[in-house]
């Protein structure tokens, strides 16, 4: 608990004040990332190999933005500084641990980008009525120069969890029933209109199997939104026997999509 402690307290003054309370949930992860490093490896070795397949090709290579980059453990931020003029990691925190190890590494074309992806405040605003306004969390993308690649890392699934906890503290009525499937709908389609190669790896739904290895829950994790055609498919032992219970396991699906 004490170095989870001093990680929160680091992240603190370096995170821009909208976004300190979604810090514990980043160290929880870091936290969790750490005990289950062996489990997760397949994972991330997968994510690391469908990045470097998504830009094998590329003819230009000057701007590469990583939405949701967090802990950078399924992101091969080595070959992208390298092989990129200009890497920007864009995610609601950027944890105090990342922000040295990127220092010490000397990824001196690396920035970071500290924003809300989900668009639910746009979602929020959104007179359908009049037809303007309609959400676009990925429209800041269109600003940025010279863009070749963009890569959503592990992202989607999260902003489907965030929208649903922040559901739960909106007056009835405020927003439309379907906001989650509207704004991850509205990433992918984000993703999909951008003028450069794009690459979406997400988890797609998860499973809750025993000890037995009978399937005990399942649920959609894209809250109903149409994920793009798979490349790629993995499993993500995301929380492996004694996790979370000596009795069962949590099991993600997890694809990966070009455009």
């Amino acid at each position: 608990m004490i170095i989870e402690a001093v990680q929160y307290l680091a992240t603190l003054p370096v995170t821009a004040k909208p976004f300190r309370p979604f810090i514990r949930s980043s160290v929880n992860l870091w936290s969790r990332a750490g005990r289950c490093r062996k489990a997760w490896a397949d994972h991330e070795a997968h994510s690391r190999q469908a990045v470097l397949d998504a830009i094998s090709g590329l003819r230009q290579r000057r701007t590469a933005v990583v939405l949701g980059s967090g802990l950078l453990r399924d992101v091969p931020i080595d070959v992208l500084s390298r092989e990129f003029d200009t890497v920007v990691l864009v995610d609601l925190v950027h944890l105090a641990s990342v922000r040295i190890w990127l220092k010490a590494t000397g990824y001196r074309n690396v920035r970071l980008i500290d924003r809300d992806l989900t668009g639910f405040e746009e979602l929020a605003g959104y007179n359908e009525l009049a037809g303007a306004g309609a959400p676009e969390p990925l429209g800041f993308l269109r600003q940025v120069p010279y863009l070749d690649f963009v890569l959503s890392a592990n992202l989607l699934s999260q902003i489907g969890r965030g929208i649903s906890r922040r559901l739960l503290a909106e007056p009835a009525g405020k927003m439309p029933a379907d906001a989650g499937r509207r704004l991850l709908s509205a990433h992918i389609e984000g993703l999909r209109g951008l003028p450069c190669r794009t690459c979406l790896i997400t988890d797609i739904a998860y499973s809750v199997v025993d000890r037995t290895g009978a399937t005990r829950e399942e649920a959609d994790l894209l809250l109903g939104a149409t994920p793009p055609e798979a490349l790629q498919r993995w499993t993500w032992p995301v929380a492996p026997l004694g996790e979370e219970s000596p009795d069962y396991e949590i099991v993600h699906q997890v694809i990966a999509a070009l455009s």
